[in-house]
C-alpha cells in the first residue's frame, strides 16, 4: 500500500486578501506531514486570513496553494466539506452552538461532512471526547462548561474526521495560563501521532520555550525560521 509524501500544505508566490486589501504577498512555504508549526504577528498582520484562505472561508485569487490534495484557486464549493474533512478548524472564541448539548454540536459536523451511520457517528462522538479528556460532557450544554472545556470539545470536533492537519486560530487566547498549558499539552499530544498542526499564537512563551519551526507574518510577509537568516523572536513583533 502506497501512500502520499507530499506536505499537506504547499504554498508558493501567494497573495493573501481580506476583501479588496492584500493583507500578505509573496508567501511561499510548506507544512509537511506531522509537523508543528507557530504562525505569529501583531493582530491585523495576517494571520487570520491567511488560516481562512487556507480552509476556504476567505477566497484566494493570486499563486498557488495546496491544501490536503486539494487546489484551493480551482476548489468548487461542493468539495469544501470534502477539504473540511482533511483539515480541522479551531477558533478561539469557540464557535458551539449554544442552543445544542456538545453531543449534538459534534453531530451537526459530522451530518455535514457527509457521515450517514447513526451508530458510526455515535461511536466517534465518544471516541473524540474521551480523546480530550472529556468522555463524560456529551449530553451538557456548551453553558455549563468552563472555557478550558469548551476549548476541548472544540478540539474534540476538529477531530472528528481524523484530518492531516488541525489549523488552530488563538487556541488559548481566551484561556488563564494553567488552563492554556494543559490545552497546548493536548496539541502536542495529538502531534505526536501524526497530525500536523499549524497554530497562530501571540503566547511568547509557548514560542519560545518549544522548539518548533516558526512562520511570522510581519510587514506584509511570511518570514520562516527554517529558512530565514533575519529571522527574530522580539516580542515586539508579534
Amino acid at each position: 500500500m502506497s501512500f502520499s509524501t507530499d506536505p499537506v500544505i504547499r504554498v508558493k508566490d501567494a497573495s493573501i486578501f481580506q476583501e479588496n486589501n492584500t493583507v500578505l504577498s509573496d508567501v511561499t512555504f510548506e507544512v509537511e506531514k506531522g509537523e508543528f508549526v507557530f504562525l505569529i504577528g501583531r493582530t491585523g498582520g495576517g494571520k487570520s486570513s491567511l488560516l481562512k484562505t487556507i480552509y476556504v472561508d476567505l477566497p484566494f485569487r493570486l499563486g498557488q496553494m495546496n491544501v490536503a490534495g486539494f487546489d484551493i484557486k480551482s476548489i468548487k464549493s461542493s468539495e469544501v466539506p470534502m477539504l473540511r474533512r482533511k483539515v480541522g478548524i479551531i477558533f478561539q472564541d469557540f464557535q458551539l452552538f449554544p442552543d445544542r448539548t456538545v453531543a449534538d454540536n459534534l453531530l451537526f459536523v459530522l451530518k455535514a461532512t457527509g457521515w450517514k451511520d447513526k451508530a458510526k457517528m455515535k461511536a466517534r462522538q465518544a471516541e473524540v471526547l474521551m480523546r480530550v479528556g472529556l468522555g463524560a460532557v456529551g449530553t451538557k450544554m456548551p453553558h455549563q462548561l468552563s472555557g478550558g472545556e469548551q476549548q476541548r470539545v472544540v478540539i474534540a470536533r476538529a477531530l472528528l474526521n481524523e484530518p492531516l492537519i488541525l489549523v488552530a486560530d488563538e487556541p488559548t487566547g481566551n484561556l488563564d495560563p494553567d488552563v492554556s498549558i494543559g490545552i497546548f499539552n493536548l496539541f502536542q499530544d495529538i502531534n505526536k501521532s501524526g497530525t500536523a498542526i499549524m497554530m497562530a499564537t501571540h503566547d511568547h512563551s509557548l514560542v519560545k520555550n518549544f522548539d518548533y519551526r516558526v512562520l511570522k507574518c510581519e510587514m506584509g510577509k511570511v518570514l520562516d525560521s527554517k529558512n530565514s537568516e533575519d529571522f527574530s523572536l522580539a516580542t515586539d513583533t508579534y
